[in-house]
């Protein structure tokens, strides 16, 4: 079975090449922003749902879970226009999940403490894809 057979149970989920399980080496955006967005769903279910915190953690699972996709669009851009366009959104999904996280806090106090942790992630991948996008419109 090849890789573009496998389904998202069977691929590697992991920084782990195919052969031997070796690390790959260097740093790798679309793998931290994919398990970035599977920790914010598997944090995201751990939630009671209320009339409050049910709009809330869907937006911030959308926003959190947008961050790589874009990503993954960027990765594949067929100009420099569409890269930077969605470098673009990728800093401003990233955004606006610390927005969610920030509000998810204020309506469930108790998870202050792990969703400070997402929130830190979001602005790391912040500052990564707005210094991309200040870098890749140097040479336009």
């Amino acid at each position: 079975m090849t890789n573009e057979e496998m389904t998202n149970d069977q691929a590697a989920m992991t920084n782990e090449s195919q052969e031997g399980g070796q690390r790959r080496t260097g740093f790798d955006l679309g793998e931290r922003t994919a398990r970035f967005g599977e920790s914010v769903i598997g944090f995201s279910l751990d939630i009671e749902r209320n009339a409050v915190t049910k709009p809330i953690i869907s937006q911030l699972v959308r926003s959190a879970t947008s961050v790589g996709a874009n990503y993954e669009e960027a990765d594949e851009a067929g100009s420099k226009k569409e890269f930077r366009y969605r470098i673009s959104l990728c800093t401003r999904e990233a955004r606006e999940t610390k927005h969610w996280l920030r509000m998810l806090v204020a309506a469930v106090p108790d998870v202050r403490e792990p969703a400070r942790e997402f929130w830190k992630e979001a602005n790391e991948l912040t500052k990564i894809f707005a210094a991309i996008h200040r870098s890749s419109g140097k040479s336009l």
